[in-house]
């Protein structure tokens, strides 16, 4: 985490939001906490005390400010490029493992004792897991507070909180209001759940980013790679379907000038903290685009193509074991026919769903169901069938993890164990489910002919010496290499002319 005092107050003279999620400014004459980009007059620097995370300042009695709002900043990039015991214990703080099965439950992910996740946890981000959890789960009751109709003791049990009393307790202390209050502020409230068929819980939110984004490759990727019944990019927006701990979901994202717009229709509330964290991590809106682009623009190769296209991200997955499955059903065919493939293990295994916005129908498949698949359902050359089988049944067994808690390494080493996944394969789940972002599938067709465009060799070891200068973002060096091609995954999905004005844009903030 950024802790240099200099640093740290350079961007919070000059408001500057590419440091929002960094760190939080505490002013102990007021006794709020701050995002750096926050509009208020900056305070006077022998007031300010700096903290690593919000739970931190917490804490230490601080409430968030009512301007800046500091929790609803992006996080911090720290933990998409690390892959340390307090990276992986954060990515799976984020996707709601302390509210399901509890610090215990975290120690046993991680395979480190609670003693050990405490402490190191506590050292780097100044708050223990519980409080890290605890300052999510104030940010998810605000949510459902200001944007549904939810009484407020259903509000109290969907983000997670044990009592009536915690949540009002905590919220308060958070926010320096009280439930109520909070509600009173905003007209939000008036909509909600009712507008939607009794089965789903419908929502809205504003997923904040680094600007900038560049939304072609991104939103082009998942939609062209759509699983029909699965995904669609339908009104502007990509949808899918979500399978999240308490039940199935639905998901709508649509980029905006300075945030991405995410309809959620929920069959349980309690999925609203993973249906936010996974629809972050999908899109990569974590990212620190200016340092990823300012690495990269070095290479006088890559220059002109970092500078068309500022701030692209790599498009990754809401589920690890799905990418997995789904690269396996896409080697060596073409993207119509691993889509297809797809669609037809989606229809024959995935649970139904209702969808009351367009045509999805199917949650993807879970490794247990693949693990069965029936011939019939697998028209694919029988070493493809046995390597989907095979990856399946380790998935569902548990002896491979591909949640965001992973160790990358020792995931690498056990795909690459398996018959019938080679290098390709590996790296394709390690960029887009484990999300490494030194991934690099050097044998993909693509990408060799993205490096050959550029003048640099393409094959073998000459091409992995050629990228060692990109590390550690090779694998936002492969998406600007993949956009050199005519291929649809570049393009923003829609209509011809919008795509094409959409693709000479990249979405930024005001300045």
């Amino acid at each position: 985490m950024l802790t240099d005092r200099e640093t740290c107050l350079t961007a919070v003279r000059s408001r500057d939001a590419r440091f929002d999620g960094w760190f939080v400014t505490g002013v102990r004459t007021t006794g709020i906490y701050c995002r750096p980009s926050c509009p208020a007059t900056p305070p006077k620097a022998r007031n300010i005390t700096f903290y690593p995370s919000a739970a931190a300042a917490q804490a230490q009695g601080f409430r968030a400010c009512k301007r800046c709002r500091p929790d609803t900043s992006p996080g911090s990039p720290e933990w998409n490029v690390r892959a340390d015991l307090v990276a992986r214990a954060m990515r799976l703080i984020a996707d709601g493992v302390i509210d399901r099965e509890g610090v215990p439950g975290l120690s046993r992910r991680l395979g480190y004792s609670v003693r050990q996740i405490e402490r190191q946890v506590r050292a780097e981000l100044g708050a223990s897991p519980l409080a890290l959890a605890r300052a999510q789960r104030a940010q998810t009751a605000r949510v459902l507070i200001e944007t549904t109709a939810l009484p407020l003791t259903e509000v109290a049990h969907a983000a997670g909180f044990g009592s009536i009393r915690s949540f009002n307790d905590t919220v308060r202390e958070v926010f320096a209001l009280s439930p109520r209050e909070l509600r009173a502020r905003t007209s939000a409230g008036a909509v909600g759940a009712r507008e939607t068929p009794e089965a789903w819980h419908f929502l809205t939110v504003r997923l904040p980013h680094r600007t900038p984004l560049c939304p072609d490759n991104l939103f082009g990727h998942l939609a062209a790679t759509a699983v029909p019944g699965v995904e669609e990019w339908r009104d502007g927006a990509y949808r899918r379907t979500l399978d999240l701990p308490h039940g199935p979901a639905i998901a709508a994202l649509q980029p905006a000038r300075d945030h991405i717009r995410a309809a959620l229709w929920l069959s349980d509330l309690r999925d609203l903290t993973v249906a936010i964290s996974r629809c972050r991590w999908l899109l990569d809106l974590d990212a620190d685009p200016a340092a990823i682009d300012a690495h990269l623009g070095s290479d006088p190769r890559l220059r002109p193509l970092v500078g068309a296209a500022p701030g692209r991200r790599v498009p990754r997955t809401v589920d690890g074991p799905e990418l997995a499955a789904r690269l396996v059903l896409g080697q060596q065919i073409s993207t119509k026919a691993a889509r297809t493939h797809a669609a037809r293990l989606a229809t024959a295994y995935g649970q139904p769903v209702d969808d009351p916005g367009g045509g999805l129908t199917h949650v993807f498949p879970r490794p247990d169901a693949l693990a069965v698949a029936t011939d019939d359902t697998l028209a694919m050359p029988e070493r493809r069938r046995l390597t989907l089988r095979g990856l399946a049944s380790a998935l569902a067994a548990g002896d491979i993890d591909l949640s965001p808690g992973a160790d990358w390494d020792r995931a690498r080493e056990q795909l690459a164990a398996l018959p019938g996944i080679g290098a390709w394969t590996v790296e394709g789940v390690a960029m887009r489910a484990l999300g490494d972002p030194d991934a690099f599938p050097a044998s993909d067709l693509g990408l060799r002919q993205g490096m050959a465009a550029v003048g640099l060799p393409d094959t073998g070891s000459a091409a992995i010496d050629a990228s060692t200068a990109w590390r550690p973002w090779r694998a936002y060096a492969v998406q600007h290499l993949w956009a050199t091609g005519d291929h649809e995954i570049n393009r923003f999905p829609g209509d011809p002319a919008v795509a094409g004005e959409q693709t000479t844009t990249t979405i930024r903030s005001a300045s």
